[in-house]
């Protein structure tokens, strides 16, 4: 986000500046940020709390880079039990039962005092919402939200036969189209892959989609109740196991998230599954033109959502939580939702950031990205749980067992929901 830019996001989020909260000086708070998908976004952020902080000069926000999302949630949980936790994290928005348990994160409704704050926060998509409330509290404010799309190469596309402007619509397509795209040298070895399902970092996510569309969730929305064996559970992951096993369209066994894209821009893979948070680094790095959709349908179309919410820590100081949620409601405001969502490729996280008159001139100019934003129609909330860690490593450990052929998809999702019943039978 340059300089000129900003100071035009901004001008609109001014009169949010509240009364002073300095008794002797700024208040301070740092801002656990996480890094977990591809793209330098440490610039964006850094920039973000300098104009925050030029706004309002009596709160200083220090932004400190915490790793990946899991990192930075450890990072959190080990500073709250020392004492010392930042004021706001962005962490997953699947960790608000982690958080709620650990006594961690206190409710946003507290600071919500007057009609516009209201108004703010009745502001946000629905689906976003899902993995943000629960109990009749609001745990988490959307910030950098997302869902999973299709991304497809139309150079290869072309190359294969195939129309560059269509992507498959439904399960029986994306396996054709990925048959097609599959090249192989004379000597019989795998130049380029038809498609491509990161099954490291996310893959509970990624069986998430591939479930919902075959008519299945994982869990309950009370967070206490998992149905990781359901049968639409396993059609997904039969699917997913199918595509590289049995019609070597796929690379077999594990592949890696973070690679992904870096496969896509290599030409090592015609089609992948990632988050839409990969927009703008697909955007300045693909060499070729690319296209994005919705991910394919089988009994119905659907993506979680995913993605990063804002948590304010409940041991800080009074003065601290209420810069927090000033911050917070600042980044989240229409005009600055707009620009996070045309500079990172992340959905912005309500209907007024997609009518502001940037994000409508960027939506012209790029209709790909209000696919992600469309697609929220069909999502749904992201996998979320008591003991959401070591429930989601069950799922993940039974997933790449499968995937790699050590364990039949049956019993891999008997295993795993075996172990979240152990896992959150107390919480019933």
């Amino acid at each position: 986000m340059d300089r000129r830019r900003f100071l035009v996001a901004t001008a609109a989020s001014a009169a949010l500046v509240r009364p002073s909260l300095a008794q002797g000086g700024p208040v301070k708070i740092s801002f656990f940020y996480p890094i977990a998908v591809g793209g330098a976004v440490t610039r964006l952020v850094d920039n973000l709390a300098k104009e925050f902080n030029r706004l309002n000069p009596d709160v200083e926000v220090t932004p400190v880079y915490a790793g990946t999302y899991q990192e930075t949630l450890v990072k959190v949980v080990t500073a709250h039990k020392s004492g010392t936790p930042p004021a706001l994290s962005c962490l997953l928005s699947t960790d608000m039962f982690t958080m709620i348990d650990d006594d961690a994160v206190i409710p946003i409704d507290g600071f919500v005092k007057t009609p516009a704050d209201k108004a703010w926060l009745s502001s946000f998509f629905p689906a976003f919402m899902a993995n943000s409330q629960t109990g009749g509290k609001t745990w988490g404010i959307p910030f950098q939200r997302s869902t999973i799309v299709l991304y497809w190469n139309k150079e290869a596309f072309r190359e294969a036969g195939l129309d560059p402007e269509k992507a498959p619509a439904n399960w029986d397509e994306h396996l054709a189209f990925a048959q097609k795209l599959t090249k192989r040298d004379a000597s019989g070895n795998v130049t380029q892959w038809g498609t491509q399902i990161p099954s490291t970092g996310f893959p509970y996510w990624l069986l998430q989609a591939l479930a919902l569309q075959a008519g299945d969730v994982l869990a309950n929305s009370a967070g206490n109740r998992t149905t990781f064996n359901a049968p639409g559970v396993a059609a997904g992951l039969q699917y997913w196991l199918d595509l590289g096993q049995k019609h070597k369209a796929h690379a077999p066994g594990i592949v890696e998230w973070g690679t992904t894209p870096k496969d896509f821009f290599e030409r090592k893979t015609a089609m992948m599954w990632t988050t839409t948070g990969n927009l703008s680094n697909v955007r300045a790095n693909a060499k070729f033109p690319f296209g994005v959709a919705m991910l394919p349908e089988q009994k119905r179309r659907g993506s979680p959502t995913g993605g990063g919410n804002l948590m304010i820590s409940k041991k800080v100081s009074p003065e601290q939580q209420q810069a927090a949620f000033r911050f917070a409601r600042w980044l989240t405001e229409p005009e600055i939702a707009a620009q996070w969502s045309i500079d990172t490729g992340y959905v912005a996280v309500s209907p007024a950031a997609y009518d502001t008159a940037r994000m409508k001139s960027y939506a012209q100019e790029f209709p790909p990205a209000l696919v992600a934003r469309d697609q929220l129609e069909h999502a749904t909330a992201e996998l979320s749980t008591h003991e959401n860690q070591r429930v989601t490593k069950a799922l993940t450990d039974n997933v790449q067992a499968a995937l790699s052929g050590s364990k039949t998809v049956q019993a891999a999702l008997n295993d795993a929901q075996t172990e979240a019943e152990r896992i959150l039978r107390p919480y019933r």
